[in-house]
């Protein structure tokens, strides 16, 4: 299934999807691959207080010039990172990384694109408004600082930077993903005996549509550390 069939299987009708756009930035460093994170202000309405990658939703003014929904999340994609950290990105430079559904009792159900791009050189600046603070750490710093409860970020955020820390550089990432094409997830929120878990398709407990899903695909949120279960059965 491409990704456009997978959208409109896992689009509802009572909550229909807003488009959005993410841009990882990352870049090479003596300590090994870092990425660019931001903190969301503590009074907005949405994952405030979080700290995420460069990103938002895709307005009409993205859509202006677009051929397809892809083209002006490309175009949102490097509009929200010049907007909340002051890089300027280029589209050609963007790779397609995976896309994102959250869950169907999210508030908001926000169908985002996540793309990387080596990070250009310039000074990170944000407006201390809707972005109030700015790190650049390597993917292992990020995870460290959420286990350690330092910071909070949300599960697309850390499975992002647990599959990005396979990458020693940033040319292996962007070849490799620009490989294997980008990756769908479509979440749905489960309970169980270790805490609430958040399971994709693949996951035993997975709801589908057609056939039984089998093994483990999942991210198990427990108080102490999230962790990440992946295993594929095959009757």
């Amino acid at each position: 299934m491409n990704l456009d069939d997978w959208l409109a299987d896992n689009t509802t009708t009572d909550k229909p999807l807003i488009p959005a756009s993410t841009v990882i930035p990352i870049r090479d460093s003596a300590q090994g691959v870092e990425v660019l994170m931001i903190k969301r202000n503590t009074k907005l309405s949405f994952a405030e207080g979080m700290w995420v990658f460069p990103g938002g939703k895709v307005d009409e003014e993205d859509r202006i010039n677009a051929f397809t929904e892809h083209d002006s999340a490309k175009t949102a994609a490097c509009r929200e990172c010049l907007e909340e950290s002051g890089l300027s990105i280029a589209e050609k430079d963007l790779t397609y990384y995976s896309h994102w559904l959250p869950p169907v009792e999210a508030p908001k159900r926000f169908s985002t694109w996540f793309f990387i791009a080596r990070a250009p050189q310039g000074t990170i600046t944000v407006d201390d408004g809707e972005i109030t603070d700015y790190a650049w750490w390597t993917i292992e710093q990020a995870l460290e600082k959420a286990h350690s409860n330092f910071i909070e970020i949300l599960p697309p955020t850390w499975i992002t930077l647990f599959d990005l820390s396979q990458f020693k550089s940033v040319d292996e990432a962007i070849k490799s993903v620009s490989s294997r094409g980008p990756r769908a997830y479509a979440t749905q929120m489960i309970k169980t005996n270790e805490g609430l878990a958040a399971v994709w398709e693949g996951d035993r407990d997975y709801i589908t549509r057609s056939g039984e899903s089998l093994g483990l695909h999942r991210l198990v949120m427990t108080e102490s550390v999230w962790k990440f279960q992946l295993s594929f059965n095959h009757a």
